[in-house]
């Protein structure tokens, strides 16, 4: 059962819902010029987490995340900013890839995971197949657990071997971390050689963690409710409710957030309420894990825009498509094309445009996902709604 929330402080401002659309987009870097110094590193920095997912349409979600905020970065530009010691992989929001810095911030999940024991899968000699993992990494440097031994016992996925668990545990509780990935496989190393020692001897206490994290968390958002800010890092509302007041945040007022369609208590990063956002607003697609749409009860509330990732859902039940990406422009999501590619060819199985005038911003966008990827044609096999597939094919021709 959700815990209610607590009395909040008496709101630092009342903000209209197109001020919370505008500082959420800003806070993300989708508004206003792009860090182009800063880069993919800038960008992680920023955001504080990016997602990891397996499915790869166009790019992974991972590499997604950075060329919708600053254009067509090189992909081999994208894994060597995340990896060579600037960032590990973490369970925060989902697995993701967080700044090193953030290595201390995890600790009450790494005690929290410690205090449990064990996780959904068992070993049947804990300490041994511990041991024998954390020798072969001290002793051979990186490995995968395919070079440890192998993940699996030879089942189904899921079905993994004494050294997969083994190795999941030991990232879990923090005497290993995930360096990078290779051909999609993690990289597993000792903590004590992966972290620096300064990050590595800090340990902070939970309420420190959650502090920290959730402060973090309303910078990244801009302006969230409090089960926005519990959802970003998954912490549960009660933790939020425990350090919000202490977290820098700000309480302020959003117009449409209540129950009721009125104004809704929220906490803002006081930085972006400093001054109106302003600047160019990003054309681009979106991964459905890009962490501006990631969770989908918060991109109505500030959309208007009804999203669902339907790469699980059996084909006939379909509206959208297998890895439908929305589409940003102005300021708002507008569309969404489900994306594949043929050779040299990105094919929009299928694009759905809100309205005319967002044909030309979904033509533009489709053209330079293409360029990025390495395609030099674009094809479009079917558009919702059918009385705008001419006017979309035209300008996909001469974008």
């Amino acid at each position: 059962m959700t815990s209610a929330a607590p009395p909040t402080p008496k709101p630092a401002a009342a903000l209209s819902a197109g001020d919370a659309r505008r500082i959420a987009l800003r806070a993300q870097g989708l508004l206003g010029a792009p860090d182009r110094r800063g880069g993919v590193r800038g960008v992680l920095r920023r955001l504080g987490a990016v997602q990891l997912d397996t499915i790869s349409v166009l790019a992974r979600s991972h590499e997604l995340v950075p060329y919708a905020r600053l254009g067509a970065v090189g992909r081999g530009a994208v894994e060597e900013a995340y990896w060579g010691g600037a960032a590990f992989e973490y369970w925060s929001h989902a697995a993701c890839v967080l700044p090193v810095e953030e290595w201390p911030l995890f600790a009450f999940r790494r005690r929290a995971f410690t205090s449990r024991g064990h996780r959904w899968h068992r070993m049947e000699d804990a300490a041994r197949s511990c041991a024998e993992v954390r020798a072969r990494l001290r002793a051979d440097g990186p490995l995968t657990a395919t070079d440890l031994g192998g993940a699996r016992r030879g089942g189904p996925w899921w079905d993994w071997s004494e050294t997969k668990i083994a190795i999941e545990w030991l990232l879990d509780v923090g005497e290993v971390v995930c360096t990078e990935r290779r051909g999609w496989k993690r990289v597993y190393d000792l903590a004590e050689r992966a972290v620096p020692p300064e990050l590595l001897a800090q340990d902070p206490d939970d309420a420190t963690c959650l502090r920290r994290l959730v402060g973090q968390a309303g910078a990244a958002l801009g302006v969230a409710t409090r089960a926005d800010l519990a959802d970003y890092h998954r912490l549960r509302t009660e933790q939020v409710d425990a350090v919000a007041a202490d977290s820098g945040l700000v309480p302020v007022e959003v117009e449409g957030w209540g129950r009721d369609g009125g104004p809704g208590p929220a906490w803002a990063d006081p930085a972006a309420l400093g001054a109106a956002p302003r600047g160019r607003h990003r054309t681009t697609l979106l991964s459905p894990f890009d962490s501006l749409i990631w969770d989908r009860a918060r991109t109505e509330r500030v959309f208007g825009f009804a999203h669902r990732l339907e790469a699980y859902v059996p084909r006939e039940r379909r509206v959208h498509g297998y890895f439908a990406m929305p589409l940003l422009a102005g300021g708002r999501l507008v569309g969404r094309v489900d994306p594949a590619r043929e050779g040299r060819t990105l094919v929009a199985r299928q694009a759905s445009v809100e309205s005319p005038a967002a044909v030309a911003p979904m033509a533009q966008a489709l053209r330079e996902a293409a360029e990025w990827v390495g395609c030099d044609a674009v094809t479009v096999e079917r558009v919702v709604p059918e009385s705008l597939a001419g006017a979309l094919t035209a300008a996909v021709a001469t974008a």
